[in-house]
């Protein structure tokens, strides 16, 4: 008795592998070009950064399908008999057909895994457009993380681009030069081509792991050396005199993006505070904070937010807060003064907690601000639909008196 034709057998494959195999090629021609299209597409415009939004939510969520089809479709080769080869005793031409597809089979895997990582570990920017995947178990909001990912999401793409290349090159030469049926197989129809008895080796499988292994190395390396060009050079900020030191703290700020959240923070700064833990309601202290803009990290959009439009990080690669330190009547805290940002100086009030314990404060507070007061996105983005008016400060550190 035939077997049934959405199944393989040892000389054909099953309407449900052909149909996989070519739903497979059509989303991975659609999402190469579209994935190339969205980096080159520009965003010096509100309209052209939704445009390229949208380019990457489409290239994700149909990335996301290409995991989920690769699963299904492994799944399925396991549970089925593979088709033999035509012209197994051509043993160098087998061993490369066997590596190409072992190849493509890590890749149909690898890379929508690695790409779908690097949107998880990233604030903000273009979401993927499933009811989940925002998030993945075990992966952290992390510029480090996100970096690493998307140079291995970039290495193997081009590892696949290379196999599918070397795989449509092999079944045109079987095809049009052999004139045999390797590449009807896979069509409707199939091919009556007879299937001679096969020989097995791990060979192939070892030579596409190797493959691999390169791959991962040189994303590795990539990550390592960090992004070429593009960033504003970085800031040595100046040790100030202080009666507290920070031993730790955190200077973050959140702004809204296409209706969602994105937060960043600045990794270098410096706070010179003077704070008398005594002191009645009234003045209590000052405290002079600045900051290097270059080192700010805000997701996907870190580059374009030091950019001229937005902080303008190589003409202006600082910014400073002073304030006094005023205590409430109700025990509370304020810090009052002028943040200097972009060339100009607004007047901030930052409200603050403290918890004070064996000489350690520990200080948390919050307040908004205006971009538009600092001329920070007004050329082209004056609409909150793509970007926010308001920007949420906020400031948790950990200082010990000297």
């Amino acid at each position: 008795m035939s077997a049934p034709t959405y199944r393989n057998t040892r000389e054909s494959y099953g309407s449900v592998t052909k149909t996989f195999h070519w739903l497979t090629a059509l989303l991975i021609l659609s999402l190469w070009p579209l994935g190339l299209i969205a980096h080159e597409w520009p965003y010096g415009t509100a309209e052209a950064l939704a445009t390229k939004a949208t380019l990457f939510s489409i290239h994700k969520t149909l990335g996301v399908t290409v995991f989920f089809v690769a699963l299904a479709r492994i799944l399925w080769a396991l549970a089925q008999p593979k088709p033999g080869l035509l012209h197994p005793d051509r043993k160098l031409e087998s061993f490369a057909a066997e590596t190409v597809h072992w190849a493509l089979y890590v890749a149909l895997v690898a890379v929508p895994l690695s790409g779908w990582v690097d949107h998880a570990a990233t604030e903000g920017f273009a979401p993927i457009w499933w009811p989940f995947g925002q998030s993945l178990p075990f992966v952290p909001k992390s510029p480090e993380v996100s970096a690493v990912a998307g140079q291995l999401h970039g290495v193997f793409a081009w590892v696949l681009a290379g196999a599918v290349v070397l795989h449509v090159a092999g079944a045109a030469k079987h095809h049009v030069i052999d004139r045999d049926g390797t590449l009807r197989r896979m069509l409707p129809g199939g091919s009556n081509d007879r299937v001679p008895p096969q020989g097995h080796s791990r060979a192939p499988a070892v030579a596409a792991l190797a493959v691999w292994a390169v791959a991962v190395a040189v994303g590795a390396v990539l990550a390592a050396r960090g992004p070429e060009g593009g960033d504003a050079p970085q800031v040595a900020l100046e040790a100030q005199a202080s009666e507290w030191t920070v031993e730790e703290g955190t200077l973050s700020i959140t702004v809204r993006q296409f209706g969602s959240d994105v937060t960043g923070s600045f990794a270098d700064w410096t706070a010179a505070i003077s704070f008398d833990p005594e002191a009645p309601a009234g003045p209590a202290g000052t405290a002079a904070i600045q900051i290097a803009i270059p080192s700010l990290t805000l997701g996907t959009v870190t580059d374009q937010a030091k950019g001229p439009e937005f902080f303008d990080a190589a003409t202006f690669p600082t910014a400073a807060f002073t304030a006094d330190l005023l205590r409430q009547e109700d025990g509370s805290y304020l810090a009052e003064g002028t943040l200097e940002l972009k060339g100009h100086q607004v007047p901030v009030s930052l409200p603050f907690t403290l918890e004070l314990a064996d000489g350690t404060a520990h200080a948390t507070g919050e307040t908004a601000i205006d971009r538009r007061d600092f001329e920070i996105g007004t050329a082209s983005y004056n609409d909150e639909g793509s970007l926010g008016f308001s920007v949420r400060v906020s400031v948790d550190l950990t200082a010990s008196r000297n």
